[in-house]
């Protein structure tokens, strides 16, 4: 049985991540070294080049490469970087034979996070485990180097024996890795001249620096966050002294200073494909804060001055700040040259910088910290109460270390307040918590031991002999599993700004910032210590719910959310450039513009000059085109309700008209029906549909892969002995991509396909002549059958097969309109898959709600235009609310539910998919097909439900009184 965190596979994004560093790859020349030395992996410039251009075309991105050995996977905090260059190094290992590896970090908690994760069993167990064998018994050696500290009288080791072990492996069956933080990369030590290293020790009999020895294994470096490793400091000029093959930088932060960027996962990309949590700020302001701030304006060295409200005030070393605004609790000048001064939080100030009094008021301190309590407790009610439950944390922000460790010695102090309050929200909590759920057990765990339930950590912890902080640093800093059990009480996290590089935890749900960071920082940086999704008490990720990381500030960043936003948005602000004429350029445009022909809209651009013979664009054609239609190729945007603010969230709630529910009830009960999709086919109907995907799909099977280089004995014209390399070239030479045997590919294609072994086999076998599947067998070949067969199942179904539907008993509640018990709520967030909402409408009397929203033009004038007297209530379908089932193993969820009675009593269920082009024909193929299938499912439902659901669909020149007036009569 496995333990610890279960890691999932194949998630998209970092699988296209992975896929791109191998691309780079293709048709690369490896030669292998001598023992303990990786493969030597060389590609002409031509090649090389090549296969950056394709990659940055299939991914769109537009940087423009520079062809180093440089390669750059930028993604976003939260999304899984370390995960993705460990399968990045396992499938090197497997494809390429590559097996020593260089990991570079900039500090020592993320050096000490890295550590943990790849040391893991939960790790090791999930590799060999969770992969179909794929990568065997290979496991990742690790070879951590620390500091060495002299002992009086003694000399260092003349080598680090993690860096001996490392050079001397020769294991090609593991993956050895090399781990190194910053500081220990411009060591002495590393470079071969501290006190220890006399040259006594030689490695492979020549080498006796670290970075000589390091070098003769012609590593991959692999560099984390090297927005911290600036190629102009010395930093970066000891890095290239490992002379690696190649170096892949993975980071959320490049400043725009990209090398070879193949893989861009931007962060409004990880928001708006919910691959982190949303973000809700809650800014403490507070009656009468004018925004005046203390200022820094001048010092001698002795005497620092200070400015506020037009009046000057003289502080020397030690004095509290409190003597220029009220506000200010326990802030002293700690320091102070004739150029800066240092505060005793640690904040550094420079001539002309200031602070905000109210940020270092303890009363604002403790409204923010009874704030985040009280948020705390609701998430704990709503996740500790799931099926699958899940505990939520909340870390807090400090600088007055002293007033939390030494708390119980102060009256008044920051921990003492803390308590109190945390006894007082629980107990509150307590009087409406339902008895026997988990959420009242924790309640009362909290009230049995308030201590308990919290702990800290400071870097002065480090040198503690106290085993109760010694315990809370270890589960914060390097026990991720026991500090997120169920069974341990404590939940709040307290620590010094600093803690926020090189930490994270994916349960934080909380950040209360009592305490300004001291700088301008990056707000995706601050909040990024809570931004991965959570996990549950299993251990496992979690991705079905709207998570929001709340994230406490004081009114110094009544603008967190703005800059927030931009600093997303501006993520995107870059316009993917495009080289070819080719599919998917048309289907931007067919979605923005469905009236255009392909054919035609091609012969134009060619007259035009725009396209050459082989649909390229030519130098201006590009620009031609979006002037053509700029609707096509907008930027996209942050999806409302990622990121927001606490006091506008009723912005985005619409009132339910409860009375109006009762009359949708049975209709909504209805078609929330669970469903599964049945084919009405044999396995001879299988073969021939897959054997015809595959004829259809043959000119995507290309040989591609890696080729092989010879070296061949000769006698050379003085009778000596030489070796001749050749690399061959002819497609009867090349070696295409085989990653797995015949049966281990047919097993795994029939699993995720559900397509008999033997019909797959009979399939490829009738078709050997013209598609041998053996040059092809790897897990890019199955993902692309396993997609484009199931858009071949949608697109022939209902002419070359049959569906049908069975209802299936399941709980209809809760839905998108009730709560588990079938209760209609009382409000519904817009920005949870409703639509877009328009603040200055109101909306027609029979709508279920109260304000305006839709997705479509069409969708706006339904709920907006002319009241139809026939019409009792109608509710728009948020996306995804409905599930059908369709052919391929996709869904499909209509837009609007209508209850319309005539004025004899007579009722009608309307269900209405708008779609806002001119006609059936205008509709893609896949749209087409999902109605169709609406189509069969309605009948069915009105064959096994007892209610008669009438399903029309709406196009553009057809309002909805006219739809309604069709189906009554």
């Amino acid at each position: 049985m496995k333990t610890g965190f279960h890691y999932e596979k194949h998630l998209p994004h970092q699988q296209q991540a992975i896929s791109s560093i191998l691309s780079v790859f293709h048709h690369a020349n490896k030669q292998d070294n001598d023992k303990g030395e990786n493969p030597t992996l060389t590609l002409s410039d031509k090649q090389y080049q090549d296969n950056i251009r394709q990659i940055q075309s299939q991914n769109q991105i537009d940087k423009t490469p520079d062809f180093s050995n440089i390669l750059d996977i930028s993604m976003e905090t939260g999304t899984g970087k370390t995960y993705t260059y460990t399968q990045t190094m396992y499938e090197m290992h497997r494809q390429l034979g590559v097996y020593k590896f260089v990991i570079v970090v900039p500090t020592l908690s993320i050096k000490a996070g890295t550590e943990q994760f790849l040391k893991s069993d939960a790790l090791k167990n999930h590799f060999r485990l969770d992969f179909d064998n794929a990568y065997g018994q290979t496991q990742i050696e690790l070879y951590v180097v620390q500091s060495q500290k002299t002992k009086k009288g003694k000399r260092n080791n003349p080598m680090p024996s993690e860096i001996i072990r490392f050079v001397q492996a020769d294991n090609a069956h593991k993956i050895h890795v090399l781990l190194l933080n910053m500081g220990m990369v411009n060591s002495k030590t590393m470079k071969g001249e501290d006190s220890g290293n006399d040259d006594s020790v030689l490695l492979k009999d020549k080498f006796s620096k670290p970075f000589e020895a390091i070098a003769s294994t012609r590593p991959i470096l692999i560099i984390d966050e090297p927005h911290r490793f600036d190629d102009s400091n010395k930093t970066w000029q000891s890095l290239m002294s490992f002379s690696p093959q190649y170096i892949l930088r993975y980071g959320a932060t490049f400043n725009d200073r990209f090398k070879n960027l193949i893989y861009h996962l931007s962060a409004i990309d990880a928001f708006n494909q919910d691959l982190v949590k949303g973000v809700t700020a809650h800014i403490q302001t507070i009656d009468g804060d004018k925004q005046g701030k203390v200022s820094f304006i001048d010092s001698d060295g002795t005497t620092a001055i200070f400015e506020f409200d037009k009046q000057k005030f003289h502080l020397n070393k030690g004095e509290n700040l409190h003597k220029i605004h009220a506000h200010i609790s326990d802030l002293y000048l700690d320091n102070l040259n004739k150029t800066k001064v240092v505060l005793s939080n640690g904040v550094e100030l420079k001539k002309g910088d200031s602070i905000n009094p109210f940020s270092y008021s303890d009363n604002v301190m403790d409204m923010m910290m009874r704030h985040a309590i009280r948020s705390h407790f609701d998430n704990e009610r709503t996740l500790l109460n799931r099926a699958d439950k899940i505990k939520p944390l909340t870390l807090f922000f400090i600088d007055d270390i002293k007033g939390y460790r030494d708390g119980d010695k102060i009256a008044g102090s920051l921990k003492n307040r803390f308590e109190h309050m945390l006894k007082g929200e629980a107990q509150k909590a307590l009087e409406t918590a339902e008895a026997g759920t988990a959420f009242y057990h924790s309640l009362q765990t909290v009230l049995n031991d308030v201590s308990a339930t919290h702990g800290g950590y400071f870097s002065k912890d480090n040198s503690t002999d106290d085993e109760k902080i010694a315990q809370e640093v270890s589960e914060i800093l390097h026990d991720k599993e026991s500090l997120l059990s169920l069974n341990n009480p404590r939940r709040f996290i307290f620590s010094k700004w600093t803690l926020r590089e090189g930490w994270d935890n994916p349960n934080v749900f909380g950040i209360c910032k009592l305490r300004s960071s001291g700088s301008e920082t990056s707000k995706l940086q601050e909040v990024g210590r809570g931004l991965r999704l959570p996990v549950n008490e299993y251990m496992s990720r979690v991705k079905d719910g709207d998570f929001k990381l709340n994230y406490f500030v004081d009114s110094s960043e009544s603008d967190f959310v703005a800059k927030l936003k931009a600093e997303i948005n501006q993520s995107s602000e870059h316009e993917v450039g495009y080289e070819t004429f080719n599919d998917e350029v048309f289907d931007k445009i067919k979605s923005a513009y469905p009236d255009v022909k392909k054919r035609l809209l091609m012969n134009e651009l060619y007259e035009l000059g725009a396209i050459d013979d082989d649909d390229n664009f030519t130098s201006d054609g590009f620009e031609r085109l979006k002037r053509q239609f700029p609707k096509a190729f907008t930027v996209a945007t942050l999806k409302n309700g990622k990121i927001s603010d606490n006091k506008d969230q009723s912005k985005t709630k619409a009132a339910v008209r409860v009375g109006k529910y009762d009359e949708l009830k049975t209709l909504w009960e209805a078609i929330n029906q669970k469903a599964v999709l049945q084919y009405q086919m044999d396995e001879d109907d299988t073969l021939v549909l897959f054997k015809a995907f595959l004829q259809d799909n043959q000119q995507r099977f290309t040989a591609t892969g890696i080729s092989i280089q010879t070296q061949k004995m000769i006698k050379t014209a003085d009778n000596r002995i030489d070796f001749q390399t050749q690399t061959s070239l002819e497609n009867e030479l090349f070696e295409p991509i085989v990653t797995m045997g015949y049966r281990e590919f047919l097993t795994k294609l029939a699993q995720k396909a559900y397509i008999k072994i033997s019909t797959l086999h009979q399939a490829f076998f009738e078709l050997k002549d013209t598609l041998d599947i053996r040059n092809f067998m790897n897990d890019d070949t199955i993902r692309f059958m396993l997609s484009g067969f199931n858009d071949y199942l949608l697109a022939h179904s209902l002419s070359k097969f049959e569906v049908g539907y069975q209802k299936i008993s399941s709980q209809v509640h809760p839905t998108k309109l009730t709560d588990k018990q079938g209760k209609a709520l009382s409000e519904i967030d817009i920005s949870q898959d409703w639509g877009m909402l328009s603040e200055s409408e109101t909306p027609l009397d029979s709508f279920l709600f109260d304000k305006v929203f839709f997705d479509s033009e069409i969708e706006h004038q339904n709920v907006t235009d002319d009241e139809i007297k026939e019409v009792v209530v109608f509710t728009k379908i948020p996306k995804k609310a409905i599930k059908i089932p369709v052919a391929g193993g996709g869904t499909y969820s209509p837009d609007f539910a209508y209850i319309v009675k005539t004025s004899g009593g007579e009722r009608l269920n309307l269900v209405v998919e708008s779609k806002g082009v001119a006609g059936e024909s205008h509709l893609r193929q896949t749209e087409q097909q999902k109605i169709r299938h609406a189509e069969r499912w309605f009948k069915t439902l009105n064959q096994c439900q007892g209610i008669e659901v009438k399903f029309v669909t709406q196009f553009e020149s057809e309002s909805i009184k006219k739809i309604v007036e069709q189906a009554l009569y």
